[in-house]
């Protein structure tokens, strides 16, 4: 009896470090694959973002900055700050006293007395956050390394493009095109119905018309409306009919919702290269309308 359950616990311990191996490999693989999409760093901001260290006070490019517009990552190009969020804080590191929704995550230091604070997209390191100061009326302060960001002028956030994409449930859709490097940020939310200010319980009841939609804001200059179609087509399975994966049902179609004909005609090709290759893709353009949040 001994000896069997001797035998059964050198089985279990070989599995589990077989397991623990597996997922370090994977961990590796996914770690590769990311830095594959992510921007190429300099060596000083490889220390401030993938080593977290702290740039020296007063030496940063935006520590003494006011010029209007965004903040985006230095690393995959997320979107964190305005502007009208940054205020002299005489800290010597530029300082926010607020991020923009869902752009920065939080977690204790290493230190174990700061609150460091990360992008939420990637993991890049930003530099920490300060509250009960009363340095502004927000109380916080979100004190940030300049070589983790970098500034996207007002002028130049304007000529960003928007693209529209239905192919399942809106949330994993979302997450995957938030990946795309030259994305800034992807929003649920429904388009293709007639119903006004429609809600997540208007569209369960497959009468409104609408698609589980995702608003795709990206930078021209960096990614191209075509790759973000090939790119779709990647993360989703154009040939289905009904539906996407296990989610059923008209609101969870294949839909593009094109807003020139440029794009249409783009969309178009691409359908075309795949029917070619016997894969049907059945995916529907549409022209693009008003939008909803979800």
């Amino acid at each position: 009896m001994i000896k069997l359950f001797t035998i059964i616990l050198i089985f279990m311990l070989f599995y589990l470090m077989k397991t623990e191996s597996q997922i370090k490999n994977a961990d590796k693989n996914r770690l590769m694959t990311n830095q594959q999409i992510y921007n190429k760093l300099t060596p000083v901001e490889k220390r401030i973002i993938i080593n977290k260290e702290t740039e020296k006070p007063f030496s940063g490019k935006y520590n003494d900055f006011a010029e209007k517009g965004r903040y985006i990552c230095k690393r995959c190009d997320a979107l964190l700050f305005h502007s009208d969020d940054k205020f002299q804080s005489t800290c010597g590191w530029p300082s926010f006293d607020d991020a923009l929704p869902d752009a920065v995550k939080r977690q204790m230091d290493a230190d174990q007395r700061r609150t460091e604070i990360l992008c939420n997209r990637c993991g890049a390191h930003l530099g920490h956050v300060f509250e009960g100061e009363d340095l502004t009326e927000k109380n916080t302060r979100h004190c940030v390394n300049s070589a983790a960001i970098l500034f996207i002028p007002s002028k130049k956030f304007s000529k960003r493009k928007i693209a529209y994409f239905a192919g399942g449930c809106f949330w994993g859709v979302e997450y995957l095109f938030e990946q795309k490097l030259g994305v800034y940020y992807a929003e649920s939310g429904y388009m293709g119905g007639s119903l006004q200010n429609p809600v997540y319980e208007d569209i369960c009841t497959q009468k409104s018309g609408h698609y589980e939609t995702v608003q795709v804001s990206y930078n021209p200059e960096k990614v191209t409306y075509e790759e973000l179609v090939k790119y779709f087509f990647e993360i989703h399975d154009p040939t289905q009919k009904n539906g996407q994966g296990p989610h059923k049902g008209p609101q969870y179609l294949s839909v593009i919702f094109y807003s020139t004909e440029k794009e249409k005609s783009v969309c178009q090709s691409l359908i075309k290269i795949l029917k070619n290759k016997k894969i049907d893709a059945i995916t529907t353009l549409l022209p693009a309308e008003t939008f909803w949040k979800a």
